[in-house]
């Protein structure tokens, strides 16, 4: 019996157990489940909803209301990034027993303020407390985007000869997460361990999602779980095409470089929420650049895609990442392992 790994099932257990067997077939389902693909899209008359569900984790580490926040900002994203501008939010929380009222009343005015930022309306949910139910995770929730089926961006688009863009870069979110959780165990001067620290606050696509569909970007995916080398894999292998990038054009925020080296993970493997992966035609990539810029978002043209199957860094072909790199950093910090 094989010890199985934390995060993300494998994708052969997607196809044997999950992909043949999804309920009823229903001709409304425009676009089902499938790996790599964020979203799913239902059709409604002349509209479209586009929807997304993932787990909700709450840090008390962070504070709570700062916990709500962030853990709304990665539902958003992966409704963000079809390029609908996400309408509504359906939420269950399963609470710890001992999480006062107090304290989920301060997750809550994260979830509110957030959802209200973006235009959001919270349509339905569930809140309890449930012994076994432990933090981080508390729940899951599912964003919702009603807008023009014509106006949707797929993850799995990408068509040889785009320009392949990225913004933010690699390990943003694991780097802002640990640096805030763990800032007593990390060896770093104190300076760069807040600059560190500062990228929590980058871990948004919503904006940054619109502004690049608005602009003409064809593929739009964000780099979750399995980082930025992930989030180009799951893009490539959807589309059944072959991205190449030169890793010296890719952004790399402050403090990024200095928090992998001294928490020992592989910044292209962790994940991070915030950093986006474009597929955009050229006639479009100027018009994809100056919108992300003029948003003070950094971002640049890494690379293309081209003709074959997988993912290249500097010439060199690569592998999915079997787990995300941020993972066992996590457990070794917080003394499970």
């Amino acid at each position: 019996m094989t010890e199985e790994t934390t995060g993300k099932i494998d994708p052969t257990l997607f196809e044997a157990e999950i992909a043949p067997r999804l309920g009823a077939d229903r001709e409304d389902v425009a676009v089902g489940p499938a790996p790599g693909v964020d979203f799913g899209v239902l059709a409604a008359g002349d509209s479209a909803v586009v929807l997304a569900t993932d787990p909700i984790s709450v840090l008390p580490t962070l504070g709570f209301e700062r916990a709500g926040r962030f853990a709304t900002r990665i539902v958003l994203a992966d409704v963000a990034v079809s390029g609908l501008a996400p309408t509504h939010l359906t939420i269950s929380f399963a609470l710890p027993p001992e999480m006062t009222d107090e304290e989920f009343a301060r997750v809550w005015t994260g979830v509110h303020e957030t959802c209200r930022e973006h235009g959001v309306a919270v349509a339905t949910g569930h809140t309890a407390r449930y012994e076994g139910c432990q933090f981080p995770w508390v729940g899951a929730a599912t964003a919702l985007a009603i807008g023009d089926p014509d106006r949707i961006r797929r993850p799995d688009g990408a068509r040889p000869g785009d320009d392949l863009l990225v913004t933010t870069g690699p390990a943003v979110e694991a780097v802002g997460l640990l640096t805030t959780l763990f800032p007593d165990q990390i060896d770093l001067p104190a300076e760069q361990l807040e600059t560190a620290q500062d990228r929590l606050a980058e871990t948004g696509v919503v904006r940054d999602a619109r502004a690049a569909a608005e602009a003409g970007a064809r593929a739009i995916h964000d780099a979750t779980e399995g980082g930025l080398l992930g989030a180009c894999h799951e893009m490539a292998a959807g589309a059944g095409v072959e991205f190449t990038i030169d890793t010296d054009r890719v952004p790399v925020r402050p403090g990024v470089t200095a928090a992998c080296e001294a928490l020992g993970m592989d910044p292209w493997t962790a994940t991070s929420a915030g950093t986006l992966v474009i597929a955009s035609p050229p006639d479009a990539t100027a018009a994809v650049l100056e919108a992300l810029e003029a948003r003070d978002t950094p971002v640049a043209v890494v690379g293309a895609v081209t003709e074959g199957r997988g993912v290249r860094l500097d010439g060199e072909p690569t592998a999915p990442p079997e787990q995300d790199a941020s993972w066992p950093v996590y457990e070794r910090l917080a003394g499970r392992k």
